[in-house]
């Protein structure tokens, strides 16, 4: 399989040579029975902007130091998410009368995570985001790229859970409001970072701000 996307990435630098448009290359390649997602893969391996050579972008990468990096930064960000869910449902069940405590050790092992962990989060985001700001091409990061993609999916698959458990209750006729409330907090937490991390997968998919 490798070989044959190399030969058609091969072709495709050949018929940009030749100044073919993408469009009748891509027009070209469907006609021949090439699936939409290796001619997208082809012509993505060449960068939109004028040279008279085709230009290659970078390749996607695994670097020791830019796993660990972002390891532990989503892993901040998933302990973020958790105790901020964390605190809402106490304060909701609080507020409902199901618990007298207003702290607890509950409360304080959210508060504590989120003091640990919000800075990390804050600080590794930060640094990796001026990174990329400065040497586009760290977009390619595998690892990025994986733990990206892992959070839309535990991002899409909460929002689906959280959707038809609320259509559930519905149709039952009882959402009680301490759970409806809980509900409310996942779904807003998972939707922020659905489509923030979507956001940026698409701008990923744009290319780097040098395409025209």
């Amino acid at each position: 399989m490798k070989v044959e996307l190399a030969e058609l990435t091969e072709f495709v630098r050949q018929a940009l040579l030749k100044n073919i448009e993408r469009g009748e290359i891509a027009d070209a390649l469907r006609r021949a029975g090439w699936p939409q997602a290796d001619i997208k893969s082809a012509l993505d391996a060449f960068a939109e902007i004028e040279f008279p050579l085709p230009v290659p972008k970078p390749k996607p990468y695994i670097s020791a130091r830019e796993a660990f990096i972002y390891v532990v930064m989503f892993f901040a960000l998933y302990v973020v998410n958790v105790n901020i869910g964390s605190l809402a449902f106490h304060y909701i069940d609080f507020w409902y009368e199901l618990t007298k405590e207003f702290v607890s050790d509950r409360v304080r092992w959210d508060i504590a995570s989120l003091i640990i962990c919000g800075p990390v989060f804050v600080f590794l985001y930060g640094m990796v985001s001026k990174e990329i700001a400065d040497e586009p091409a760290r977009r390619q990061s595998k690892p990025r790229k994986g733990l990206t993609y892992l959070t839309l999916s535990v991002g899409a698959i909460t929002l689906i859970g959280v959707m038809t458990v609320l259509v559930f209750n519905i149709l039952k006729g009882e959402l009680p409001r301490p759970f409806g409330m809980k509900l409310l907090t996942v779904g807003t937490l998972a939707t922020i970072n659905f489509l923030y991390f979507l956001w940026d997968v698409e701008r990923d998919e744009r290319g780097s701000p040098s395409r025209n």
